[in-house]
């Protein structure tokens, strides 16, 4: 089973594994969130995301997942893509995470694809005008 690990701004890593559990109605396995703060030391969180990979993949590879692209945590990822074994996303969504733990049976490059395609689909525009008839 493909591991998933959130590397983020603090909170958000936490915020989205108290989503999927509420969605998934209990803890994830082999779904971790590392949440960076403003002065942590990107050397830090760098070896803090190599070991917690190193807890998360059973063999069937890693995706870490990143909030912004250009941010601390997204540059602490850069380094840590190997692929194959460890893919990395930025920009996370909810609909992106549950897609991604979903497929995360299959391989890899399946789950970054369906991740990417559940953020794709998860993000549209809500039209609440009612409509009168025809047109």
């Amino acid at each position: 089973m493909v591991g998933i690990l959130l590397l983020t701004h603090a909170p958000l890593g936490q915020a989205f594994i108290a989503a999927v559990a509420h969605v998934f109605r209990g803890p994830t396995e082999r779904f971790e969130a590392i949440d960076v703060t403003a002065d942590q030391d990107p050397h830090e969180v760098n070896e803090l995301a190599r070991a917690a990979i190193a807890r998360l993949d059973d063999g069937s590879g890693v995706l870490v997942i990143t909030d912004i692209k250009g941010g601390t945590p997204s540059n602490c990822c850069n380094s840590l893509a190997d692929s194959g074994r460890v893919e990395v996303i930025a920009g996370i969504s909810l609909p992106m995470l549950l897609r991604a733990i979903t497929y995360r049976r299959d391989t890899l490059d399946v789950v970054v694809e369906m991740a990417l395609a559940g953020a794709q689909s998860g993000a549209v525009r809500v039209d609440n005008r009612i409509r009168v008839g025809p047109g």
